[in-house]
């Protein structure tokens, strides 16, 4: 199923990534001239970004600060997205379209909660907070893959709305080929162990797939699930 068309995301421009100047901009070339791309995705991405990688780059407005933004980067399943401003479209796509196991009558985006804006609200009943996942280890997919108060605020504020009767839940979009997911327990503990403990009250997890096909269309690509090693992983890292 196609979630997003090669026509909404953009036209890809083929390039080789350099190296990370900082946290938002690499340094890249295409047809042979050195440029810089705008990245989006601030985690650290070692084993994604690294020096002769094939990218796909999308061009920036002439006002921005850098000639390109970065789309995508190829691994061993194919490209990737590395994008995390087009997250948000994809999974708001995946709940029209009933993946949730119903189909539901209203989807509200950024709702504010405390000091925090949720990702959605389905039906003034079911919050979901969205995480994208890049890292890959195996067949197993980490989030996050640098640490997070962010990410650990969201969760806590998910058992809150939980706690307080609302339906919860953390979604968990994978842009690679994997068969399971385990929050990054060596990365960031705080999170991994608060990532248990809310799912073990009643917070539920929604993971999905996807992938760009050979039109550069982004595609669903099947279900994630929990890897079952979360609970020994959790006992292991509480001593």
């Amino acid at each position: 199923m196609v979630i997003l068309k090669s026509s909404e995301v953009g036209n890809p421009i083929k390039g080789k990534f350099l190296y990370r100047k900082n946290r938002f901009v690499g340094v890249c070339s295409v047809n042979g001239e050195i440029t810089h791309c705008h990245i989006s995705d601030t985690g650290r991405l070692k084993e994604i970004l690294t020096e002769g990688r094939d990218i796909l780059l999308l061009r920036n407005k002439e006002q921005n600060k850098t000639p390109y933004k970065l789309l995508a980067a190829k691994m061993e399943e194919g490209f990737i997205l590395v994008n995390t401003s087009i997250h948000s479209k994809i999974a708001k796509r995946i709940i029209q379209a009933g993946f949730l196991g119903f189909n539901p009558q209203k989807i509200k985006s950024e709702v504010k909660y405390k000091d925090s804006r949720i990702d959605f609200l389905i039906d003034d009943n079911l919050y979901i907070e969205l995480k994208g996942c890049n890292l890959k280890i195996g067949d197993v997919c980490y989030f996050p893959d640098a640490p997070t108060e962010r990410g650990l605020k969201h969760l806590k504020h998910l058992l809150e709305l939980k706690r307080q009767g609302f339906d919860a839940a953390i979604m968990v979009l994978s842009l690679r080929d994997c068969d399971k997911f385990l929050p990054n327990f060596e990365t960031d503990k705080a999170f991994s162990k608060t990532f248990a403990e809310v799912i073990s009250e009643g917070v539920k997890f929604y993971g999905f797939k996807v992938k760009f096909d050979d039109n550069y269309n982004i595609v669903y690509n099947g279900k994630l699930e929990v890897d079952k090693t979360l609970w020994t992983l959790l006992k292991k890292y509480s001593t």
